[in-house]
């Protein structure tokens, strides 16, 4: 199973330091039962790529906790044991649970099939949004709009091989 875990630049940083992403239990996103009934497809790829977006977003409120991080969002892409990551069953169609699964442990980095981060020119809106996460949470439209501008921003694909270098320079 493909899961997806929202880390910032130095979360992926210690993840390369250690070997692994933890500690556990760690917050991922998948393609969950509850994602395919909201969704209404069978597209795996339209649906994994709601699941990347799902843990941006996850990423966008990490970035939010640590005000000294590059304002760029990180996933990671993880292929997991089936089994390993567990959808809450009552909160499965909750909408701000959507694809949102458990790991009850650390995720071997090896295990990881690419990373996806911001480009440069992203880091002013994410820093807009991330500013704006309060305020959208608590219901304000206008913050909810610059908070979904971040996702205008594509995040770019990187092999795994390329980390060293990702967390080296900073991007």
């Amino acid at each position: 199973m493909r899961v997806y875990v929202p880390l910032t630049l130095p979360g992926l940083a210690e993840a390369y330091k250690a070997g692994e992403i933890g500690p556990a239990p760690l917050v991922a996103y998948a393609v969950t039962p509850g994602m395919r009934e909201w969704y209404l497809s069978d597209d795996i790829e339209e649906l994994e790529y709601a699941a990347l977006s799902r843990a941006a977003l996850a990423s966008l409120r990490l970035l939010a906790a640590e005000t000294g991080a590059v304002r760029r969002r990180v996933v990671v892409a993880v292929d997991v044991p089936d089994g390993t990551a567990v959808a809450d069953p009552d909160r499965g169609l909750d909408p701000a649970a959507l694809g949102e699964v458990r790991v009850a442990g650390p995720i071997a980095l090896a295990k990881a099939a690419a990373v996806h981060i911001d480009a440069d020119d992203a880091e002013q809106d994410v820093a807009a949004a991330v500013a704006a996460l309060p305020a959208a949470d608590a219901g304000d439209d206008d913050a909810q709009f610059t908070v979904d501008g971040a996702e205008d921003h594509e995040l770019l694909w990187y092999a795994t091989q390329e980390i060293p270098n990702l967390v080296e320079r900073g991007d």
